[in-house]
């Protein structure tokens, strides 16, 4: 790990133990890729257990286009804020977009670059501007586990021993062929 990775990654824990100080929820064996952006309310948000946020997500629990029209009379001082809430075993694709009052049910994929503006069932794999039903959870599982490859935790938890193995064999999966057939998704 170079020095301005090390730097970063120092950086981002710093950042993120202010959103915990400032009320951010976190459940047990959560993992923060990179620096997403919890915004200025984190109180409003809770993260349950076993949850993957990639880097660059962004919660947003305030709706800031209300300013548009707090100047009038009858709307002075109206704000709109909504809680966040990710429930457990789920994973927040990177440059996601979660917007205010969402509920991400247990057992979810969010995709890369979704913006999620309704709530998201349990077991369910959602992607897209706006975010939409892809597949259930266990379609999703049944689809990719057969895409994937085993590497024992020697060669998981070491970067240069992963890279090597990578290297050395071609990754199916970038053919988009499980057993010789055509994946279509």
């Amino acid at each position: 790990m170079g020095v301005l990775s090390l730097a970063a990654d120092l950086r981002n824990r710093w950042l993120l133990r202010a959103f915990v100080r400032r009320g951010l929820k976190l459940g047990r064996d959560v993992r923060i890729m990179g620096k997403p952006d919890f915004g200025g309310e984190p109180y409003l948000i809770t993260i349950g257990d076993h949850v993957t946020v990639s880097t660059h997500v962004e919660f947003v629990t305030h709706d800031g286009a209300t300013w548009v029209f707090r100047d009038r009379p009858e709307y002075e001082g109206l704000q709109r804020f909504g809680a966040i809430e990710i429930g457990n075993n789920c994973f927040i694709g990177t440059r996601s977009i979660i917007l205010p009052g969402v509920r991400i049910g247990d057992n979810c994929v969010v995709g890369a670059g979704s913006v999620v503006t309704r709530s998201v069932p349990k077991d369910t794999v959602v992607a897209g501007v706006p975010a939409h039903v892809i597949c259930t959870y266990d379609e999703y599982v049944q689809r990719t586990a057969p895409r994937c490859r085993y590497f024992p935790p020697e060669v998981a938890d070491d970067p240069d021993r992963l890279r090597e193995a990578l290297l050395e064999t071609p990754l199916d999966a970038a053919t988009d062929e499980v057993a010789g057939e055509r994946v279509n998704w």
